[in-house]
């Protein structure tokens, strides 16, 4: 699924320079919990999250994730954001929450 995609079903905003449209994502994992997305994510997933800090960043990099939706209207920092356009993670917000997020990217294929 393309990133504008996810962006329209969400109604997400971009939050940072690497939002590029035309990225591609194969899967989507929601947690808050960065040691289950370490033992249990596989490449080029999505991210979908509600904790805000570097530590989520840090752990989509290693992971080679392409993008990071937070839900619940949070936004991230500064700090946050200048740590995802040096690794190139897209950052996102929706207002959903991540049952609802996970459910319509579910629904639409992406597993």
């Amino acid at each position: 699924m393309k990133l504008k995609k996810v962006i329209e079903l969400l109604d997400a905003k971009k939050l940072n320079c690497s939002c590029d449209d035309e990225i591609e994502v194969c899967a989507a994992c929601g947690s808050d919990l960065m040691s289950d997305v370490l033992a249990f994510v596989k490449d080029q997933a999505m991210l979908l999250t509600g904790l805000v800090n570097p530590q989520v960043i840090r752990t989509a990099e290693m992971m080679d994730m392409k993008a990071i939706v937070f839900v619940r209207g949070k936004t991230p920092g500064d700090e946050i954001l200048t740590l995802s356009d040096d690794a190139g993670i897209a950052v996102l917000s929706t207002n959903d929450p991540l049952y609802v997020a996970c459910g319509k990217l579910y629904a639409e294929g992406l597993r």
